[in-house]
């Protein structure tokens, strides 16, 4: 086994243990086995490595890497258990990487296995794929943040991204389709993910568009690269040259299908944003409601504030920033330009001049920036979709679920607020809160949360979180010692006056113990179930914390949502309706509870499950405690100890609890 360019230390390294390993006795032979799976290990989490394994596979295999193992017969392997043993860690990670490595080396011919044929091994490999669909977009979920460190991520990622660019995935076309309405239907502001699965069904599948589920995926298809039929074999430079020779209704009927087209999946194509500018700079202003898509509503706050609508337009859109075009809309539509102070922020952002440290960041999270584009625009463009999508917000791969819940709640409820500490944010490379009377000045303080930034991110995020990290930690800190969650006195910091100042937490932190639970879960219900609460429902997002569990329902960790409305489903059943900040508000947290994005009366960006459920999962929330009290005795015992069997059964066997009642 040799290879001319191998001068790394690892490599050689590899060289002498498969060497070892190969010329082992039966006795020596586990042990050898081990220190190569070490050197394996070290090798596979870089692209380059990966490759050299794979061209050793074949060897690896004859040499009896999989003997006496779980993956010693290739025909028994089941795909829906790899994500788990991936997520396990090393060795176990490892040997099912090179088992993935063997399964495909056998779908191309490249090994051959009397028990399973080259269509068997592809197949096979097409179904893991899509079942670690987070792994190949780099996306993983909160769970496996949780339980999965920095390597492990970086080599599942690395073979993901091998095997995907190696494999057909023409059997995969139902859960191709699943996956992008889902995705979809929460309009993310990022939009990568979908992007991404889009640009691989067309690199990777020969779609028919007279088949039902080809037709699905060329829609998801036509809406980035084909958006109308006029954009049809035009690059956007050809198509904008096209738009001067269209009649009046000629133009009319390209803003419509183009406006239809962004409005079913909350995607823009990079034609949408030359029409857009050709429409505003060409004095064709009065279809730009149409190419919007926009309301009765939305149409006459474009004509009440036109002139300075369309200055933000030709200033801030390019067809390589064209994915704002859509938060603009929705701007148009929530009524948020009528704000004289919106209007005033948005103008004050056009005249900064944002800081190396912030430029360098935001060109960072837009991944390939285009040299037209410049990092004001894309600040300015990534404002539209917050304040357009503001359940639309995610984390990225950061443990600041609680900056990413706060930039949701403002882009609803303070958009001026919010506007202005992006301003001051982007030009000082700094932000400043008050905290009990005492200022915290992010560049004054400990480091946060997060030591690496994960760019995948928007570019109000990326100006932001490093700072609002920063103080949120630092205020933590200080309220950290006084026997009650600190979240107590830093939520209502953090987010403003809308949290209210009573709070309810399940754990006690003198005891290390569920104290209470029972009274715990009638405060709750008395402050968000209608029917316990005299019919009244939220007005603010409610910050609320909840336990993290696994798909067997065991404690992982804890996690910040909103809760944003507790309304009856289309079955009568009441749910909890909140913002799951961690890009994908579909999980599994066991005992059959899966939150649901679409279906279930969600609106876009919402996230739900049957309001006991979510009850089960929840140890932290704000509330009214002058209205609470008189209400906590209309909650019916039956449904508290169906809470409190969900919760004692899943997270809480990681907890003493204590009955001790509270003066909630």
């Amino acid at each position: 086994m040799h290879n001319q360019v191998l001068t790394d230390k690892t490599y050689q390294n590899f060289e002498e243990q498969y060497k070892e390993f190969s010329q082992a006795t039966t006795l020596t032979k586990p042990e050898k086995a081990r220190r190569l799976m070490g050197q394996i290990d070290l090798l596979i989490d870089n692209p380059e490595g990966l490759e050299f394994v794979y061209q050793h596979i074949a060897e690896l295999t004859d040499a009896g890497i999989f003997e006496g193992s779980a993956w010693a017969d290739p025909s028994k392997l089941v795909a829906g258990l790899v994500n788990g043993t991936l997520k396990s860690g090393h060795p176990n990670s490892t040997i099912e990487i090179l088992s993935e490595l063997r399964l495909l080396a056998m779908a191309k011919d490249e090994i051959q296995n009397n028990r399973l044929g080259s269509g068997d091994a592809e197949n096979y490999i097409q179904e893991v794929i899509v079942a670690n669909l987070e792994f190949v977009f780099n996306e993983p979920l909160e769970e496996t943040r949780l339980v999965m460190g920095e390597h492990e991520l970086k080599k599942v990622h690395t073979l993901f991204k091998f095997i995907s660019e190696k494999t057909a995935l023409n059997n995969v076309k139902e859960k191709l389709v699943e996956e992008l309405t889902l995705i979809c239907e929460q309009r993310p502001v990022v939009t990568e993910k979908q992007r991404k699965i889009i640009a691989l069904i067309k690199e990777k599948i020969d779609l028919d568009p007279k088949n039902e589920l080809d037709a699905k995926l060329l829609r998801f298809q036509r809406s980035i690269y084909r958006p109308t039929l006029r954009t049809l074999n035009k690059d956007f430079r050809e198509y904008g040259l096209s738009l001067n020779k269209l009649t009046k209704s000629q133009l009319k009927e390209e803003c419509k299908e183009m406006s239809r087209v962004m409005l079913s999946f909350g995607l823009v194509s990079q034609y949408h944003a030359v029409l857009v500018l050709f429409l505003t700079g060409q004095d064709h202003k009065e279809l730009v409601p149409l190419c919007l898509g926009l309301s009765e509503a939305g149409t006459a706050r474009w004509k009440e504030f036109q002139e300075f609508i369309a200055n933000l337009i030709l200033k801030t859109i390019h067809p390589y920033n064209a994915q704002c075009i859509y938060g603009l809309a929705k701007m148009l539509e929530s009524g948020i330009f009528s704000r004289e102070a919106v209007r005033s922020g948005l103008a004050n952002m056009l005249a900064i001049k944002i800081h190396p440290e912030v430029e360098e960041r935001i060109l960072k999270s837009t991944r390939t920036p285009h040299e037209k584009v410049n990092a004001l625009q894309y600040l300015m463009g990534a404002l539209f979709r917050v304040l357009g999508q503001p359940l639309g917000i995610g984390q990225g791969n950061n443990p600041t679920c609680q900056s990413a819940r706060g930039i949701s709640m403002w882009s609803q409820h303070a958009p001026a607020k919010l506007i202005h500490m992006v301003q001051t944010a982007a030009t000082h490379n700094d932000l400043t809160f008050r905290f009990e009377a005492q200022e915290i000045k992010s560049s004054e303080v400990g480091l946060g949360l997060v030591q690496n930034l994960d760019h995948n991110l928007d570019a109000v995020s990326v100006t932001l979180v490093p700072m609002l990290d920063k103080i949120y930690n630092e205020m933590m800190l200080r309220a950290s010692g006084r026997g009650e969650d600190p979240h107590k006195w830093v939520n209502p910091a953090l987010y403003g006056q809308w949290i209210q100042i009573g709070f309810a937490s399940a754990y006690d932190y003198l005891s290390n113990a569920i104290v209470d639970f029972d009274g715990f879960i009638r405060v709750f219900y008395a402050m968000a179930h209608p029917s316990y609460n005299g019919g009244h429902r939220l007005i603010y997002p409610n910050p609320v914390g909840i336990f993290i569990t696994s798909a067997k329902g065991d404690m992982l960790g804890f996690h910040a949502v909103s809760l944003l409305r507790v309304d009856l489903d289309l079955k009568g059943i009441y749910r909890a309706y909140f913002l799951n900040p961690n890009n994908e508000g579909r999980q599994d947290w066991g005992q059959g509870i899966k939150p649901s994005v679409f279906g279930n009366g969600e609106v876009y960006g919402e996230s739900s499950l049957p309001l006991y459920e979510f009850a089960a999962r929840i140890y932290a929330f704000h509330y009214n405690n002058l209205e609470a009290a008189g209400k906590m005795k209309n909650v019916p015992a039956k449904e508290v100890k169906q809470i409190e069997k969900l919760a004692k059964e899943s997270w809480g066997r990681a907890y003493t609890w204590i009955e001790r009642k509270k003066s909630w």
